[in-house]
């Protein structure tokens, strides 16, 4: 064997070991089980994920079934996946953490701005929340839609542009802006219950945000808490006239 071709052939048995250790084949739902258990315990419990109801519904939520067939290896990683339309999934950690800071009770009426994979709106549907969701994104938002009745979902969607909320459903308990925003949708606040809550990656659209939350209360008077740097890809429609 000449010297390049056994230093190519080298390289090729390399390269496949390096992408069998990166890429678990999971083939069974106990295989998919034991995922979610190690993502919980790995990348919530260990960090600070406290609240037993989310670390349950994280545990519970099939993550592989919102994400694309050729990302399922990845699926119970802590990291965004691309999910087609220029989007994403949030990594699981964002995905508790947001749900955590929310304080979601059964049956309370909550508004996702950017419906996405549906992953984020599963999680708040395992924690006996009444779930809205708008996708501004139509193939996506369909898609999604279909997935959600294939499982059994009772999810509602709207194709629309979330910025302007969902006032026929108003007021919520609780909204969730899950794309970069770089202010607070004013239509969106007053579609709020007294004493509802609305947390948003709040900052530049293009860089950086900082996940806010904002609590209304029986005045109507706001009260803002700041809680890390996250990055989200943006918002659109009215959001970027501004």
């Amino acid at each position: 064997m000449k010297p390049s071709v056994f230093f190519c052939a080298i390289q090729t048995l390399i390269l496949a070991s390096l992408l069998t250790i990166a890429i678990p084949v999971f083939t069974t739902g106990n295989d998919w089980a034991e995922a979610r258990r190690r993502m919980v315990e790995r990348d919530l419990e260990a960090r600070d994920i406290v609240d037993q109801t989310v670390l349950k519904a994280m545990a519970q939520v099939p993550r592989h079934q919102f994400v694309p067939a050729m990302s399922r290896g990845h699926a119970y990683g802590d990291r965004p996946l691309s999910i087609g339309f220029g989007q994403t999934i949030s990594q699981p950690y964002i995905v508790a953490l947001m749900t955590q800071l929310l304080s979601i009770r059964p049956g309370m009426r909550v508004l996702e701005i950017g419906t996405g994979s549906g992953y984020q709106a599963a999680v708040l549907h395992a924690l006996e929340a009444d779930v809205f969701s708008i996708e501004i994104i139509a193939p996506l938002g369909k898609r999604t839609q279909a997935l959600f009745q294939k499982i059994g979902l009772p999810i509602r969607i709207k194709i629309a542009d979330g910025y302007f909320g969902w006032a026929e459903y108003a007021p919520f308990d609780r909204i969730i802006i899950t794309a970069a925003a770089n202010h607070i949708p004013r239509p969106l606040l007053d579609q709020l219950k007294p004493g509802g809550q609305l947390i948003l990656p709040l900052g530049s659209t293009r860089f950086h945000q900082t996940l806010t939350l904002v609590t209304i209360d029986d005045r109507g008077r706001t009260d803002v808490s700041y809680h890390g740097g996250v990055r989200f890809v943006p918002m659109t429609g009215r959001m970027l006239q501004d």
